[in-house]
Parts: structure tokens; sequence; C-alpha cells
């Protein structure tokens, strides 16, 4: 089974933290390890009540990503950020000082600020003109007279809980919630050595799934599905070693690439780790006409060795120097579960961040995906690409096959004979998830 493992996080540096050299069962944290499988209510993916509940006590108190850093990096930018029924703005007031607010205006009711805005010196209703400064204090009222004694100190915008993580900015719309910081956890200490802050966001695609958002979300917490749906990876990914490890409410997997999975069947030669890698993820070797389909494997190296080579001199010839990295450092990937939505994957080149977003109906999500690549510390900040992707669009062989099950997974939840989940210590990042929302729900 895939490994999970207790490790103490280790300081900040050029590597990733030291994983055990061997892990057997002795190593999985025993309240992962049952007797019996982990059951889940199937209705938690169904239920309007179960759905309510979390509106009511999940989304309003947790830290959640709102957008990236290169949103809102200069003074006068605006991001809207939906989450399922709430509403948060945030922006980058005159000073460079990031700010959110509920994103309502005091007056009626009207939503301030829609979509991705630049060059903002006021947030202003359009419906009938109120206005705000970026501080958020209403300095602006048309026809005020007709208010009598309006109490204009009252009357600012609602502040939002804001702080960033990286290139990434999180929101929580309860005033009184504890720092971002205590909130991740170890997650920050552990991703130290990746120099988070040296990567843009340069695409951020918001892509709307027929089902739940725990089912977007759980597919993104194991790698036990990778046999099933992404049996083109098995040549160049271990799924089986890839010691788990759970923080608390947070979690990571540590996947190995460039070499293949016991799962694959055979002994894959070099030669195959290298087509297998190249079929799953070519874009990292350079443009597909220039990569060697069965490249030389030095008599002193490994065919890991050879892919990360050729990935640092991709990154090389875009100004991008990859050479303190070993060759784990590059093909190691973190994949991190940020409780309750967000999926953060960490290497050494690039940063991916998938988030699951609750639709209007209980079987409708948003799945939100960004692409970050590492430019350096000094690299001006430039808005990203925003999409509107349908369900239908090309995300390359690997997410394709995770958007294509989403909906077969919504229907098949839906069957009356089925009434729960049936979970494995292999999947226990998911099980975490399930006790720690009963927690925040108070079940």
């Amino acid at each position: 089974m895939t490994d999970v493992v207790s490790r103490s996080v280790a300081p900040g540096g050029t590597e990733p933290p030291a994983l055990p050299s061997s892990i057997g069962d002795t190593a999985v944290q025993p309240d992962f390890l049952a007797a019996a499988p982990y059951r889940v209510p199937a209705s938690r993916y169904t239920s309007p009540q179960f759905a309510a509940l979390e509106a009511e006590k999940l989304w309003p108190a947790v830290w959640q990503y709102a957008c990236s850093v290169d949103h809102v990096a200069a003074p006068g930018d605006a991001f809207e950020c939906r989450l399922g029924r709430l509403s948060a703005v945030v922006v980058r007031d005159e000073e460079g000082q990031l700010r959110a607010y509920q994103n309502v205006c005091r007056h009626r009711g009207n939503t301030l600020c829609e979509g991705h805005r630049r060059g903002l010196s006021e947030l202003r209703c359009p419906y009938h003109r109120w206005s705000w400064d970026l501080q958020g204090v209403l300095r602006e009222v048309p026809s005020r007279r007709g208010f009598g004694a309006l109490d204009m100190a009252s009357l600012g915008l609602v502040p939002v809980a804001v702080d960033q993580f990286g290139p990434l900015v999180f929101v929580n719309f309860d005033a009184a919630a504890e720092p971002l910081d205590t909130w991740l956890e170890s997650v920050p200490a552990d991703t130290r050595w990746a120099g988070l802050d040296e990567f843009r966001c340069v695409a951020a695609a918001t892509t709307p799934v027929p089902c739940n958002w725990k089912v977007v979300a759980d597919g993104f917490s194991e790698t036990y599905h990778v046999q099933g749906i992404h049996r083109e990876m098995l040549g160049s990914m271990d799924d089986v070693h890839a010691p788990q490890q759970i923080f608390g409410r947070h979690s990571v997997s540590y996947q190995p690439y460039g070499v293949p999975s016991p799962r694959a069947g055979s002994d894959p030669s070099p030669g195959e780790v290298w087509a297998s890698f190249r079929a799953v993820m070519g874009d990292r070797l350079g443009p597909v006409d220039d990569v060697d389909p069965r490249p030389p494997i030095p008599a002193s190296g490994s065919v890991q060795d050879v892919i990360a080579d050729r990935i640092k001199a991709v990154q090389a010839a875009a100004g991008v120097d990859l050479s303190r990295f070993s060759t784990e450092g590059i093909l190691r990937l973190a994949q991190y579960n940020l409780f309750p939505n967000a999926t953060l994957l960490v290497w050494g080149d690039m940063l991916n961040l998938l988030v699951a977003r609750p639709g209007p109906t209980p079987e409708t999500a948003e799945l939100v995906s960004c692409a970050f690549t590492r430019m350096g510390r000094d690299t001006v900040r430039r808005p990203p690409l925003d999409l509107l992707r349908p369900p239908d669009a090309d995300f390359g062989l690997v997410l394709n096959a995770d958007v294509a099950v989403l909906k077969s997974m919504q229907r098949g939840l839906e069957q009356p004979a089925f009434t729960e989940l049936v979970l494995s210590s292999e999947e226990c990042r998911i099980v975490n998830f399930h006790r720690h929302l009963e927690q925040q729900l108070g079940i």
C-alpha cells in the first residue's frame, strides 16, 4: 500500500525534506491502519441539507485560496473571489497593503466588484454610486441630504481576513480567525526549500463541473486511482512508494517521478521510463519535436538524472537557474492537500494549484486550476491570464482523465443502493479530510 509516515519537518534549504530510506507497515500511522475500512455517508455528496450545513459552518469559517499575488500585485488592483454564496473583493491599497472586504455595498446590497480590476482608486457601487476608498472608508454618498443624519463612519466596508503564503492569497470571512501561518500548520516549513516566492502565476482557469465539490477534492487526495485512469503514468511515477504525511487538518503525499511503479507489471527499461515521462509531462522536457524518445543513459547516472538535467537545461534556456536543486528536488512531487478544498503541487521547476469550490447545487462545483512558473523573486509581477473553460476543454492527458471521471462519480453517488464510501488507509488523506470536516461542522 502507499506508505504513511511520521517525520519531523526539516528546516529550509535547497532540497526537499529527507524521507525515511525504507518504510514498512510499522511506519503507518495507527489512526489510518484500521482493522476495517473507514466509511463515509454518500449523502454528504448529494444532500441539500448537508450542503446548507457547509454553507453555514464551513465556508464562512476557514482560510481558503482567493487569488494569486500576481492578481493583486500593484496598488489599485482588485479581484473578486466567489466562494459558494460568499463573495470577497481582495484589493491592494495605495500604500501597497493587501486588504479584503465582503463584496457588498452598504446601501442596498449590490455587489461592488466583479472579476479582475486594475488601476482603481476607489470601490464604487455601479447601482447608486456610493463610494469607498481602498481602506474601506465610505467617502461619498450621492444626494446625501436625503438620508438625514447619516453616520458615514459606521458604514465602512466589512473587512475579511486576508494574508498570503508564497504567491497565494487566502481569505477568511471569520474576523476572529487564527493567523494563516498557524492555520497552515507545518506546510510553510515543509515547502521552504522550494522558494515559493520565486513563482509567478501565468494562468488561472475556472471550469464548471457536474459533481459535488468534495468529489473534485477527493480526486486530488490519493494516488490509488493512478492504476485505473492514469495507467500511462505507471512507467514513470511510483505511486506505491509515495509516503503520505498527516500534519493535522492538512496533509501531503511525496511522489517520485522518473521511476516506474511496481504496479506497472514489468521492469521498464530506462528508455521506456523516459518515453512514459515524455508522454505524461513532455512540456517539462521542452518542445516535443526536440525530445529524444530514447536518450543515452550515462553509465554513472540514471534515467532520473537525465530527465532532471533536461528539465534544468530547458529552464536555463528560459533564464531560470535550477542548478541548486538535485535530481530529487526536480522529480519528487510534494502534493499538499490544504483543508478544505485546495491541492498544491510543488516541484523544483513549477507549481500548480487545484481548488474545488461549491456550485449552486450539491451536484455542481467549480474546478479552479492555476499554473505558476519560477521566475525569480525580483521578476516584476504581471496579471495572469484568466480563463473560463467548459468541462469538455482540453486539460492535457492526465487532467483530462481526472475531469472526465467527475460526472460518472456523481451519477454513481446518486444511486439509492450506494449509501457509503468505503475507504482504505491508502486513501488516508480523504479520511483525514472527513474527520476535520466533521469537527468543523459539529458532527
